[in-house]
């Protein structure tokens, strides 16, 4: 009789920078090392570092181009919420779970704690997680510069480039003129990123399933334009002015510098993320845990 092996093809990306995240793989590639039923890839640039690191990589492949995903499972990101966005960045349009193990501070992305890693062996072994479905945020130009990867999970935020005086930012939904503001910048936030770069220039907190976008101006010389949450079925065009004829764009992070003559239409990606956690584990599980929400001083 024929033994019949499926095999769960497994993706790794971590943060070679960290210390906690590199230990973790460790542990990870030496525990399913001799588990037939599980094969791995592994991000080039992590598997070159690790190589010269003396670790033990027999039977891992690098991950080379798109059709590397073929058959993939589920992908792992050790390290924090910027590995986990560089993750997803990675990821692109493959529909693949990404689970985030933390390795860093808050970690707000990454589900799972470097402290409870038996965990992540055990669910991995036995199937044992859910997914979220997650809404990017698509970018483009009227120049059509490229943007290399235009989307965003967490936000687009619109910047001036230096210390000088603020910018001018200019918003229309669906053609019609909202404000236009006066600030250091203008943050426009999936429901994902309500509890980052947002929610600390005052920004709403958001359930990551409502199909919302969140605009927050950044340092707003106005005291009364405050965040405004729209839905995300409309379609947004911001025209920018600055002294210096040029501003910042951010992707999750990802900047470049872009002249005031370019034009931003900004739109739900007719894609999302798959986001891995634990069974059983919600929003506001994550917020008691991580922003300490509800919390009693006198408790």
């Amino acid at each position: 009789m024929w033994e019949i092996i499926f095999v769960m093809k497994i993706a790794v990306f971590g943060s070679r920078h960290h210390a906690v995240a590199v230990l973790l793989i460790e542990q990870m590639i030496k525990h399913f090392k001799n588990k037939r039923d599980f094969s791995f890839i592994m991000d080039k640039n992590l598997f070159d570092f690790l190589r010269c690191k003396n670790f033990d990589l027999q039977n891992i492949t690098t991950i080379e181009n798109s059709a590397s995903y073929s058959g993939v499972g589920l992908v792992l990101s050790f390290g924090g919420d910027g590995t986990f966005l560089k993750t997803a960045s990675c990821i692109s349009r493959n529909q693949i779970p990404i689970l985030g193990i933390n390795a860093g501070r808050l970690g707000f992305l990454t589900d799972l704690s470097g402290r409870n890693i038996s965990d992540l062996f055990m669910m991995i072994e036995n199937s044992e997680f859910e997914t979220d479905e997650r809404t990017l945020i698509e970018v483009a130009s009227s120049d059509n510069i490229d943007l290399e990867f235009p989307f965003a999970l967490n936000e687009v935020a619109v910047m001036k480039q230096d210390t000088s005086s603020m910018i001018n930012i200019e918003a229309k939904v669906n053609g019609d003129l909202i404000n236009t503001y006066r600030a250091d910048g203008l943050i426009i936030a999936t429901p994902t990123g309500s509890t980052a770069y947002s929610m600390s220039v005052g920004g709403p907190i958001v359930v990551p399933q409502a199909a919302n976008f969140i605009l927050s101006p950044i340092a707003s010389h106005s005291l009364n334009v405050r965040p405004l949450i729209i839905p995300d079925s409309w379609e947004i065009e911001l025209a920018i002015s600055s002294r210096s004829n040029s501003y910042l764009i951010a992707l999750d992070g990802r900047s470049r510098v872009l002249k005031n003559e370019n034009r931003l239409v900004i739109r739900r990606a007719p894609h999302k993320i798959l986001i891995a956690k634990q069974k059983g584990r919600n929003f506001f599980d994550t917020l008691q845990e991580k922003l300490m929400w509800g919390a009693d001083a006198r408790n």
